[in-house]
Formats: structure tokens, C-alpha cells, sequence
């Protein structure tokens, strides 16, 4: 049952939309069909393999590039070649952030400002103390680390105070009290400033940390939408077993138990994700047939067991990709 704040995120409009999104890039289909939905005040995470078409999509999203079919629409509106306007409401970075390295990162935060056409007195360093970089405000950019790289590429991403936020893979280079760091400061900026998140990263637990919605895309084709209090309320339940013998246990649940929704995992783990039988119906069957039990419970999901069953189901089901 969806809460009260979830069902008022679910009704705002959609700040990022859509429609039958397509790229094709010398002949290869690297995007196809693809029909997103972040709403208004949200953090959505964007997952998928490496090469799944995470970046692609933000790249047609941001215009950098131009998709071959479909539609994407910011803030209400149909995204064109001279949609500047919309563009202006938006802060995004995009794999790796560049920047004139023989310029202090407060140089290139205020020339940032004047491309933009954005003059707030404070910005600039507002921006670098809430990215933890005011200590080396006025060194050059090419005396960064790869990290302090990252936190400038975020602090420019924050600078004009957009409405959609978008990162791409924001935690690369972050250590540990980095990554919580940022972390912290995209749920204050969602949370009290309201700014729509849209964030990809192959870090699944800093994402179930963090997003309220999550996408999930392989080999360019959109697999699932859904929210991360669907996955914590337990929609993705799991009986998880543990036997010494996996190829005869296999052989009961699918012969004796008419269960064929079930994963082998590794050290003797079965994952059943049949909804419909019970952990009383499986032991006694189970010990009927001369299966030795090691343990047996009812467990949730992580949002990484999710994106691997999904991921690995596409695969599976022989699905043709360009």
C-alpha cells in the first residue's frame, strides 16, 4: 500500500519523460523503445550493466545527442534543438567531468556561472563548501585528485540550483566518507530543495541507500520501473533453502513441488520465488524425498538480488537485442 507521500509523488507531474525513445549509431541499435518516467521531487535510480545505455539516454536527455526516434519531454514540454530554456532548469554531469585544468576549481565554477548567465554573489562558494573542496578553492584543477574531480563536477552540476539534477556514475573516485557524503547531499537537495534527482551508478547498495524509484535497462530496452517501498514491503519475498544436495532438491521442487520459479545459488542456496508455496509445505515434502534441510526461511529481496534475477531473466528468456 503506497503512503501518503508516495501517492503525492506518484499524482505531481513527470519532470522527465519518455516516449519511444531510439539511437542508432552506425547501423547498431544501442537504444530501442524506451519509456522512462522520473516525477517531481524525486530521487530515481538509473541501473544497468555497463554498456546497458545508462549514459546514452542521459546524453539524449541533456541534448548532447539527438535520438533517431521518440520523444523526450522536460518539465511538461517537447525537447528540441532549441530548447534552451529548458535546458537552463537542468544540471547534469555526464561520465567523466572536464574542466580547464590550468584554472582553480573557483575559476571554473565562475566561468561556469557566466555561461550560464547565472549571478548569485554566493554561489560559487557555497557550492565548493557544500562539495568539501573550499581548502583547495584556488589550486588548479590539474593538481585534483580524481576524487576532488568528481566533487567539482557534482559542485558545477549544483551550481545554478537546477530542477533536475542529472549524474552519471557520481561515486567514481569517492572513498567511503566521500560517497556518504554525497550521498547525504542529494537527499538534502531532494528533500529540502526539492530538486528531481536522476542518478546512475553500478553501486546498487548506494543506490537502495538513496532512491525512491529506480529504472532498470539491458541492452537498451527498459526491463522495470518501480519504487523502492515496493521492493522494502517485500513484493520480492524469497523462501531461501540450504541443502547438501542442490541437483536432487532441484529434482523435488520441480517434480514433486510443481515449482519451477527458483535460483541456485552458490554454497548449496536455493532461492524460491514462488509466492505460492509455504516453508511448511516444502519442509515436509522435502523431507518425504529424502532431502537433507541445512535451513529454510522466508527472506525480502535487496535491490541487488532484484536487479540480478531481472537481468539475468532477460538473458534467459532469449530475448534479440541489436
Amino acid at each position: 500500500m503506497i503512503n501518503e507521500k508516495g501517492r503525492e509523488k506518484h499524482i505531481m507531474k513527470d519532470v522527465l519523460k519518455t516516449s519511444h525513445l531510439t539511437k542508432t549509431v552506425d547501423g547498431k541499435e544501442i537504444l530501442s523503445d524506451l519509456n522512462m518516467s522520473v516525477h517531481k521531487g524525486e530521487i530515481y535510480g538509473f541501473l544497468g550493466p555497463n554498456g546497458a545505455g545508462k549514459t546514452t539516454t542521459m546524453k539524449l536527455v541533456t541534448n548532447l545527442w539527438k535520438p533517431t526516434s521518440g520523444e523526450i519531454e522536460l518539465f511538461g514540454n517537447k525537447l528540441g534543438p532549441s530548447s534552451h530554456d529548458l535546458l537552463k532548469r537542468m544540471g547534469s554531469m555526464i561520465e567523466f567531468p572536464v574542466f580547464y585544468e590550468e584554472l582553480s576549481g573557483e575559476e571554473n565554477l565562475k566561468l561556469h556561472c557566466e555561461y550560464m548567465g547565472y549571478y548569485s554573489p554566493d554561489c560559487v562558494g557555497s557550492a565548493l563548501d557544500m562539495l568539501d573542496l573550499t581548502g583547495a578553492a584556488r589550486q588548479h584543477v590539474k593538481s585534483y585528485s580524481l576524487g576532488m574531480k568528481q566533487r567539482l563536477g557534482i559542485a558545477r552540476a549544483v551550481l545554478a540550483k537546477p530542477e533536475l539534477l542529472i549524474l552519471d556514475e557520481p561515486y567514481n573516485g569517492l572513498d567511503p566518507a566521500g560517497m556518504k557524503q554525497i550521498r547525504d547531499l542529494l537527499r538534502t537537495l531532494c528533500d529540502e530543495y526539492g530538486i528531481t534527482i536522476l542518478i546512475s551508478s553500478h553501486l546498487l547498495s548506494e543506490v537502495e541507500n538513496l532512491a525512491d524509484t529506480i529504472g532498470i535497462i539491458h541492452h537498451g530496452h527498459m526491463l522495470n520501473e518501480l519504487s523502492m517501498q515496493e521492493i522494502s514491503e517485500g513484493s520480492l519475498a524469497y523462501i531461501e533453502l540450504v541443502t547438501s544436495d542442490v541437483k536432487h532438491t532441484s529434482f523435488v521442487l520441480e517434480e514433486k513441488l510443481s515449482v519451477s520459479d527458483f535460483k541456485v545459488m552458490d554454497e548449496g542456496e536455493i532461492r524460491i520465488y514462488d509466492s505460492s508455496v509455504s516453508t511448511g509445505t516444502l519442509s515436509r515434502v522435502l523431507s518425504q524425498n529424502n532431502v537433507e534441510i541445512d535451513a529454510l526461511k522466508r527472506k525480502n529481496d535487496s535491490l541487488e538480488d532484484y536487479f540480478l534475477k531481472l537481468t539475468a531473466q532477460s538473458e534467459g528468456e532469449g530475448k534479440s537485442y541489436v
